[in-house]
């Protein structure tokens, strides 16, 4: 196969201090079973997922607990045998409460029956392999927690002809894909190939910062046996923020999506290293999406790893895990420093898309005072999406979410930029995150609005 360098450079980006060296070289652990797991119903973009379970049932490793309430939605599974000793509210990683299934282990870790590769695997069509992965509930596991099998399901004249598996994990401090990578580059490379037969694509481009030199070998060892196949290893600068959708396309393809757009508008599409992994798990092991590689890092942490843990870890656990923590804890965030979710407690626990804890000491996470902006233009330059993050940011600020709109907030990927390299340490992604919600708010009432002032089909029409 042809190993590359990416041939184009996407605008804006910073250059944090990457802080990988406690877990990059470490090997995957698995993590012990917790006393208790706390699955979430709601861990995916979309509707919240339906109950099939109720409190006192039994339930085996990979039983549905719940079943997609729409077509946006997703399976969830039990990611152990036990008991549903209850469900209730319970804090997630986002800061709000949802809907979760206690379930306490029984020491077996039994297997719900029916689960087993597929058979005939190698003769199964798109639409076959599409359903295998939207009853395994995989969701896109780089942290935007789309369910995959919409993605996979392109709507008539959108056509794809380029799959790129993104490898770039361009935040700060995690290493769980390079790890991923280095230990299971034929489960990933594999993964890749289905995706590219469910879209009916040869050219795939595995795309790695160059930062991971170990990943990039053992993903290129992987590939040596894509024979008749327009794949490449495309390697990336190491730059932040590389592994987002949209930069992602523009560094290895030159394409750049509209705004408003979506990557099958310019014949792309991107799926994480770990999302590729889990639907060859779902094929060829018949096993749904359960559990996933996490980071467990940071200088308030007393032993820094790379853990497997199943969905529905409490973030204690995996502390405790780790040795516990070292000092006075300053922050812990759920993800990196840079999209990652400050957390108000550690009953929180691991879903889907949980790709690290980082805990950091009160001298690292030292808090810094807002002052006004000081028109330096640096968050203009850092915009990866060519925003004007501080004119945005006022408009939020003075409530003028039409003019927000017209600037085209809703093109914020919420990367962190932005506030990375403001010298005011102005709030500036809370600021766009709020106008973001505010301006989605509004379209939908709009459409409401329009929706009940269209006329009632009379009699006889269609």
């Amino acid at each position: 196969m042809r190993t590359t360098r990416a041939a184009f450079k996407s605008i804006g980006g910073v250059h944090p201090a990457y802080a990988k060296e406690a877990t990059a070289t470490l090997a995957l652990e698995p993590m012990p079973m917790p006393a208790c797991l706390y699955v979430s119903i709601a861990q995916h973009i979309g509707a919240p997922s339906k109950l099939v379970v109720k409190k006192g049932d039994t339930v085996a490793r990979g039983q549905p607990i719940a079943e997609p309430s729409g077509f946006v939605s997703a399976w969830v599974h039990a990611p152990t045998s036990g008991t549903v000793r209850n469900i209730g509210e319970r804090p997630t990683a986002s800061g709000r409460l949802a809907t979760a299934v206690e379930i306490e282990p029984d020491g077996e870790d039994r297997w719900h029956e029916g689960i087993e590769p597929k058979p005939d695997r190698d003769r199964l069509d798109a639409k076959a392999l599409v359903e295998i992965v939207a009853q395994a509930g995989i969701i896109g596991m780089g942290g935007a927690g789309f369910p995959t099998h919409v993605k996979l399901s392109p709507p008539p004249g959108k056509t794809i002809d380029t799959l790129i598996i993104n490898g770039a994990e361009c935040e700060p401090y995690l290493t769980a894909d390079d790890r991923l990578m280095v230990e299971q580059a034929e489960k990933v490379w594999k993964g890749a190939q289905l995706i590219s037969r469910i879209l009916g694509v040869d050219r795939i481009r595995i795309a790695v910062e160059s930062n991971k030199p170990d990943a990039i070998n053992a993903m290129a060892r992987a590939v040596d046996n894509a024979a008749g196949r327009d794949c490449e290893l495309v390697v990336l600068k190491t730059e932040y923020p590389q592994g987002a959708e949209k930069q992602l396309i523009y560094s290895v393809t030159g394409r750049e999506v509209p705004t408003g757009g979506l990557p099958m508008d310019v014949g792309a599409l991107v799926e994480n290293v770990g999302t590729a992994s889990a639907i060859y798990e779902a094929v060829f092991e018949g096993h749904p999406l359960i559990e996933r590689a996490v980071t467990v890092t940071g200088d308030a942490v007393a032993t820094p790893k790379n853990v497997v843990a199943r969905v529905g870890t409490p973030f204690r656990d995996l502390v405790a895990f780790c040795g516990g923590t070292v000092g006075a804890v300053g922050k812990v965030i759920s993800g990196g420093p840079m999209m990652g979710i400050a957390q108000y407690t550690l009953d929180a626990a691991t879903n889907k898309t949980t790709s690290g804890l980082l805990l950091l000491s009160r001298a690292r996470a030292k808090g810094y005072e807002s002052m006004p902006c000081i028109s330096c233009g640096r968050c203009v330059e850092a915009c990866p999406t060519r925003l004007l993050p501080c004119t945005l940011a006022e408009l939020v600020e003075a409530e003028n979410f039409d003019a927000a709109e017209a600037y085209n907030v809703l093109d914020c990927i919420e990367c962190g930029c932005c506030a990375f390299e403001c010298p005011a340490r102005r709030p500036l992604v809370q600021h766009l995150r709020r106008g973001k919600a505010e301006v989605t708010a509004r379209r939908r009432r709009r459409e409401a609005e329009k929706k009940k002032q269209e006329p009632a089909p009379g009699p006889g029409t269609t």
